[in-house]
């Protein structure tokens, strides 16, 4: 037999804010790696997931237009470029 839970949560307005922030990121690298992947002509290999977390993550910290991704943890931006 198997149990199925469900919860809801009730966020703060800090926490929406916070959740908010994290998700816009997270959107960000996806659609920037994603971006990388169709650029790629068509019979070459793809970057590697390593590779691409260090263009759309790490590289892009160090702009001035993407500093903002340091203020979020990483491991969801890892797991958005993994997806």
């Amino acid at each position: 037999m198997k149990v199925r839970y469900q919860y809801r949560i009730y966020p703060t307005p800090q926490q929406v804010k916070g959740l908010n922030q994290l998700f816009g990121c997270c959107r960000v690298v996806y659609n920037d790696a994603l971006a990388i992947v169709r650029s790629v002509p068509q019979g070459e290999k793809w970057p590697s997931n390593a590779e691409l977390q260090k263009l759309v993550i790490t590289q892009a910290k160090k702009t001035a237009e993407r500093e903002w991704l340091a203020d979020v943890s990483v491991v969801p931006l890892q797991q958005s470029v993994q997806d």
